[in-house]
C-alpha cells in the first residue's frame, strides 16, 4: 500500500512537469497501476475501466495563427471578377479554413476555400493549395450558388456547405446541424468583416 501511495505521489508531481515540457499535448493520456505497482501509460482510448484519464488533450485555440488580411488582394480581385461581396468571401474563408492555405478537411476538401477535388476542374483549379486559385475557385462557386438561389445569401451558403441539391430538396437551409451552424457562423463573420 505504501508503494502504491508513493507511485501516486510521483505521478502527481510528474503531471505538471509533463504539461510544462509538452506545451501542446496532441492526445489524451491514460494511466493505470498494475498489480506490481508499475505505472502504465497510453495515449490510446482504453478498452478496460482500469485506466484513468490523467491528461486531457488541449484543444487548439480558436484564434487563427494565420493573418486575416494576408489574402485581401486576392479576395478583392475575386470579388471584382465574380461579383461576390468581399466581406462575404472573407467570412467563408474564415469559417472554411481559418485562413490556412494548406487546410484539408476530413472529407478531402482542400485549400483556403475548402474546395472538393470533384470541383477542381470546373472551377479552374490546378493547385488547390494556391491561395489565388482557391479564392478564385471559391468565389466562382459561390457566385454560381448566389445565382441559383436568386441572391439569397443563406441559401447560397447552405449550398456551399451541403450542396445545391440538398438545399433544393429541403426548400431552404437543410435541417442538418452542421450546415445550419455553418451558415450562422459565416453570417456572423460577414457582419464583422462588413464593419471593418
Amino acid at each position: 500500500m505504501m508503494v502504491r501511495n508513493h507511485i501516486y505521489l510521483v505521478i502527481l508531481i510528474a503531471i505538471p512537469v509533463l504539461f510544462a515540457a509538452v506545451p501542446f499535448v496532441r492526445a489524451d493520456i491514460y494511466m493505470y497501476v498494475d498489480k506490481d505497482g508499475t505505472a502504465c501509460f497510453t495515449n490510446r482510448v482504453p478498452t478496460t475501466p482500469t485506466y484513468t484519464l490523467i491528461i486531457k488533450e488541449r484543444k487548439k485555440f480558436s484564434r487563427s495563427s494565420y493573418s486575416t488580411d494576408r489574402y485581401d488582394t486576392h479576395i478583392r480581385d475575386a470579388s471584382r471578377i465574380h461579383d461576390v461581396s468581399f466581406p462575404l468571401l472573407k467570412a467563408v474563408m474564415k469559417v472554411e479554413s481559418d485562413f490556412n492555405p494548406n487546410a484539408v478537411s476530413k472529407r478531402g476538401a482542400k485549400g483556403l476555400m475548402q474546395i472538393m477535388p470533384s470541383n477542381f476542374r470546373t472551377l479552374g483549379i490546378k493547385d488547390p493549395f494556391s491561395p489565388r486559385e482557391s479564392i478564385m475557385g471559391g468565389a466562382l462557386y459561390l457566385r454560381k450558388m448566389l445565382d441559383r438561389f436568386d441572391g439569397r445569401i443563406h441559401l447560397a451558403l447552405a449550398a456551399y456547405n451541403a450542396g445545391p441539391d440538398s438545399v433544393d430538396n429541403s426548400g431552404g437551409v437543410p435541417p442538418i446541424k452542421e450546415t445550419q451552424e455553418y451558415v450562422n457562423r459565416v453570417m456572423e463573420y460577414y457582419k464583422k468583416f462588413r464593419k471593418g
